[in-house]
Formats: C-alpha cells, sequence, structure tokens
C-alpha cells in the first residue's frame, strides 16, 4: 500500500498535466517543427514553379517570335526548335523533381531535428540514418552549385529581349534624326547563335524593329524571362538554406551519437 501522501502528490501531478495537456503537446511539436526547412521547401516550390511554368511559355513564344519575324525558312530554325522542344521536356522532368526533393527533404528535416532535440525518446542514431543524411547534404551542394549555372543561363534570354526592347525604345525616342535614322538602327539575332547566319531575314530594323516590340508575343515573353531569371534565383536561395539545414542537423546527429543521447533517426 502505497501512502497517503504519495498518493494525493500523484494525483496532484496528474491534475497538474492534464490542466497543461494540450498547451504543452502543442508547444512540444512546435519545437520540433524544422522552420528553416519549411523556409525553404516554401521558397523552392514557388522559384522552380515560376521558373518551370515562366519558363515554358517564354520559350514558345520566343519560338514564334523568331519563325514570323527573323527566320522565315523553317529549316533554318529547324535546330533551335528541336531544342526548345527538349528543353520544354527537362522543365518537365525538373518540376516533378523538385516536388519530390522538396518533400523528402522537409520530412528529413522533421527527422532530424525531432532527433536533435530528443522529442520521440532516448534511442541512438543509426548509422544508416546519419548515412542517408550525409547523402542528402551531399546532394543538395550538387544541386545548389547546378542551380546556380541554371540562374545564369536564363539571365541570357533576358539580356536579348532587354537589348531589343531597348534598341525600340531608341527608335521611339524624339531624338532620332528623321525616318533614314530610324531604319539603320537594326537588331540581328544572329549574332546571339539561336539561328544561323545563312538564316533570312535574320535583322530586323526600324519601324519594322518596333511593330515587334509592341506585339504581344514579344512582351510576355521578355516579361516571363525575367520572372523565370527571379524563379531560378529563389530556387537558389533556398536550396543555399537546404545546405545550411541538413549540414547542422548533419552535423548535430553526428557529434550527439557520440555521446549515447541521441533519438534513433
Amino acid at each position: 500500500m502505497k501512502p497517503a501522501m504519495e498518493t494525493a502528490a500523484e494525483e496532484n501531478t496528474e491534475q497538474s498535466q492534464e490542466r497543461k495537456g494540450c498547451f504543452e503537446c502543442c508547444i512540444k511539436c512546435l519545437g520540433g517543427v524544422p522552420y528553416a526547412s519549411l523556409v525553404a521547401t516554401i521558397l523552392c516550390f514557388s522559384g522552380v514553379a515560376l521558373f518551370c511554368g515562366c519558363g515554358h511559355v517564354a520559350l514558345a513564344g520566343t519560338v514564334a517570335i523568331l519563325e514570323q519575324h527573323f527566320s522565315t525558312n523553317t529549316s533554318d530554325h529547324a535546330l533551335l526548335s528541336e531544342v526548345i522542344q527538349l528543353m520544354q521536356y527537362v522543365i518537365y522532368g525538373i518540376a516533378s523533381f523538385f516536388f519530390l526533393y522538396g518533400i523528402i527533404l522537409l520530412a528529413e528535416g522533421f527527422y532530424t531535428t525531432s532527433a536533435v532535440k530528443e522529442l520521440h525518446g532516448e534511442f541512438k542514431t543509426t548509422a544508416c540514418g546519419r548515412c542517408i543524411s550525409g547523402m542528402f547534404v551531399f546532394l543538395t551542394y550538387v544541386l545548389g552549385v547546378a542551380w546556380l549555372g541554371v540562374f545564369g543561363f536564363s539571365a541570357v534570354p533576358v539580356f536579348m529581349f532587354y537589348n531589343i526592347w531597348s534598341t525600340c525604345e531608341v527608335i521611339k525616342s524624339p531624338q532620332t534624326n528623321g525616318t533614314s535614322g530610324v531604319e539603320q538602327i537594326c537588331v540581328d539575332v544572329r549574332q546571339y547563335g539561336i539561328i544561323p547566319w545563312n538564316a533570312f531575314p535574320g535583322k530586323i530594323c526600324g519601324s519594322a524593329l518596333e511593330n515587334i516590340c509592341n506585339t504581344n508575343e514579344f512582351y510576355m515573353s521578355y516579361h516571363l524571362f525575367i520572372v523565370a531569371c527571379a524563379g531560378a534565383g529563389a530556387t537558389v536561395i533556398a536550396l543555399l538554406i537546404y545546405m545550411m539545414a541538413t549540414t547542422y542537423n548533419y552535423a548535430v546527429l553526428k557529434f550527439k551519437s557520440r555521446e549515447d543521447c541521441c533519438t534513433k533517426f
């Protein structure tokens, strides 16, 4: 038989736990949320969605502009059309991959954060768990470097469209001297290497160039490429956050595994 004082103390403890109950549970759960990984996942999904969606439509608009104005012969831009079509398929793959990878990294962040904060009991982290966490660190670093290249590549069409747009603004400016001066202002897309030098006409001048800048295809493609470039930049930032979060979690898991105080991952 337990003494009356111990029984009363246990009853008081149970009552106090019941009173705290939901609040402590919520605080405990919120303590195990990997906020860095959560922010990175939202940023990654947003950036990849902008890059893939806007990039896909912008590439289609670019082909339309080239076919209608800069390369009327289909054989001249056949290779470019195939490359752009391939890039559009690659965009589908990138969107699918990062959707799954973002979810996996977020789940890994939940597990490692819970292990680091010891929310699930006193079990040792396994070598397999640390190996998987280290693999995510390495893969995230590789993807971060790759997306730096994607970000730089996505700035190329923005630069090209900006040059065309700025040339059109020069044509519209009142400082242009007469019609003859306007017709001498040209844009030759062949110098960018996207169509061969024997493509016809390849170069557009004067009022014809101004009309191209006023078309919906040019306006939409230009702004969509800007948004796609911004999306690629947001994805790079998200991967940098992932790098820091996964590296920190892996380092703490490895350190705590030596002290026999970490939970199972």
